[in-house]
């Protein structure tokens, strides 16, 4: 296994696309049977903010890395926060959120229940055993676990973490960690970039951050406070 904190981020040669999200939805129809036996799930903790614009930036990084296998990265991403719609909710924001908020028991709970989604889903509509086997395996610790199995597990990953530098994920996130925007900001840049495991992912956060933090003011109402 690979140590998140040792290794360089992964090189890519191709052009990378640094525009708002909002620009380039998530392409394509053939996952809309998963999204439509998600639908409960996608009601707790923002997910139905979240999951769509991960699922987009998620693509952008498989252009970027075309060796990945694009399915196996859209349908684990698509899925991979399910598992909060089956836990106390309270929880989330009582135990997901303070303290060594990475390793709550909550987080590796709802890892578990998205896993369980995954093999209730999917092979009704038609993925086989090997392929639910590779879901499941990138969404068991994707928020715990320190190692990344392989490429399509960093780009979810990647793609995990990059929702939180749009607007609309500053927005919500920011409530949900107790800061106000221009300090989520600041974390974001400090604590969240140094984080990502791609040159693609880490292009994408900065430009994406750099408009967020214009468009907020974040400079001058940090000198306000």
């Amino acid at each position: 296994m690979t140590d998140l904190l040792r290794q360089p981020p992964v090189p890519t040669d191709l052009e990378v696309d640094t525009s708002p999200i909002a620009n380039t939805p998530a392409r394509g129809r053939d996952l809309d049977p998963i999204w439509a036996a998600i639908v409960p799930e996608s009601r707790a903790r923002g997910n139905d903010i979240h999951l769509p614009i991960s699922l987009a930036f998620a693509e952008r990084l498989c252009d970027a890395y075309p060796q990945a296998d694009s399915l196996l990265v859209r349908v684990s991403i698509l899925l991979h926060d399910t598992g909060w719609g089956r836990v106390d909710e309270s929880r989330i924001f009582s135990e997901g959120f303070t303290g060594d908020w990475r390793r709550s028991a909550i987080r590796v709970e709802h890892e578990r229940q998205g896993c369980l989604i995954a093999r209730e889903v999917l092979p009704g509509l038609g993925y086989d055993s090997a392929f639910v086997d590779a879901v499941t395996e990138i969404i068991d610790g994707h928020d715990t676990r320190r190692e990344a199995r392989s490429l399509e597990d960093m780009l979810v990953r990647d793609a995990d973490r990059l929702w939180r530098f749009d607007l609309a994920g500053i927005a919500l996130a920011s409530g949900w960690f107790k800061m106000d925007p221009a300090t989520y900001c600041d974390r974001l840049r400090s604590e969240i970039i140094p984080e990502l495991l791609t040159e693609a992912a880490i292009l994408i956060a900065t430009q994406t951050l750099d408009r967020s933090e214009a468009l907020l003011k974040t400079e001058i109402l940090r000198e306000a406070t």
